[in-house]
């Protein structure tokens, strides 16, 4: 159980670090979804006592981050006719660089909290990653469809947090942020068919030369 424990938070960092250097939005949507499908298996191996909560969870998860959403993204993608993320804001070396050094200040804050044994801290540490990933897409990408991924991704390290806390958070409250997000790709999606239907192009840094 331990290993395969460790080969799933392997996978997230890895997930996180590719959508950080990759500029393709296809490979990038597919990265998400094995995120998701990483992120829904967590409970499986890192809650003990595993109960039918934990099962629900895990299912809703797979089949929302790891199915339906990708094919929802997928689908705007060939909507919006784009292939690539060009030019953004920070390069993708910069986020790289970034991302590791994220990734190791996040261990080394998650290592001074009090918490009780090394999967937690671990889980802990990754999830911060996988969050500050999220914010780090969002600020620096122009594509509004890599915003939305980097929402998702947002989204995931706050689902791996509450996996991680599962003792000290109901599971409502869990099932309630995968209902949100539900909510929100749609929103995004039909917003980001919008731009691309009214200016041709999807790019939000040129939503500011809108006049009147």
């Amino acid at each position: 159980m331990l290993t395969l424990m460790s080969l799933l938070l392997f996978m997230l960092v890895l997930t996180n670090l590719t959508l950080l250097g990759s500029s393709r939005l296809a490979f990038c949507i597919r990265t998400v979804a094995v995120q998701g499908v990483v992120l829904g298996l967590v409970p499986l191996f890192g809650l003990q006592p595993f109960t039918l909560q934990h099962g629900l969870l895990s299912l809703c998860a797979i089949i929302l981050k790891g199915g339906i959403f990708p094919w929802l993204l997928l689908r705007g993608l060939r909507v919006a006719r784009v292939k690539r993320e060009v030019e953004p804001f920070i390069g993708f070396n910069v986020s790289l660089s970034i991302g590791f050094f994220t990734l190791i200040g996040s261990v080394i804050f998650a290592s001074r909290l009090p918490l009780t044994g090394n999967n937690n801290t671990l889980i802990i540490a990754l999830a911060i990653f996988t969050m500050l990933t999220g914010l780090l897409l969002l600020v620096s990408r122009r594509k509004a469809l890599s915003m939305v991924l980097g929402y998702l991704v947002l989204e995931n390290g706050i689902y791996c947090l509450g996996t991680a806390v599962a003792d000290h958070i109901p599971m409502v409250v869990e099932f309630g942020v995968l209902l949100d997000v539900w909510v929100a790709v749609f929103g995004m999606g039909i917003a980001m068919y919008q731009i691309n239907r009214e200016f041709d192009h999807t790019d939000v840094d040129r939503l500011t030369e809108l006049r009147g």
